[in-house]
Formats: C-alpha cells, sequence, structure tokens
C-alpha cells in the first residue's frame, strides 16, 4: 500500500473510488424476458405484471 500512495496523492485515490459507482451506469443492462416468472415477496409473478 505504501508504494501506491507514494505513486499517487490521497485526492487521486479518492477521486478513483468516488468513480467506480459511475461506471456502473455505462454498462449495458441485460435484456429481461417479460415472459419470465420472479418472486418478489413471496408471490409468484410473471416480469410484465410489474411493469
Amino acid at each position: 500500500m505504501r508504494f501506491f500512495s507514494r505513486k499517487m496523492s490521497r485526492r487521486t485515490i479518492m477521486q478513483a473510488l468516488i468513480a467506480l459507482p459511475a461506471l456502473s451506469l455505462f454498462r449495458k443492462l441485460p435484456d429481461a424476458d417479460p415472459d419470465a416468472i420472479v418472486e418478489i415477496n413471496g408471490w409468484i409473478l410473471k416480469r410484465s405484471d410489474l411493469a
């Protein structure tokens, strides 16, 4: 860890940690099958019923 802290400032490390959750916004979400069966709070429903 000392190796990284010498090369990068604390501010740079914090900016990188803050940017990680933002990267998940750019991922393509998988297409959900509208006829798929899902369980929510003990209820068995078709995904199309939820929309």
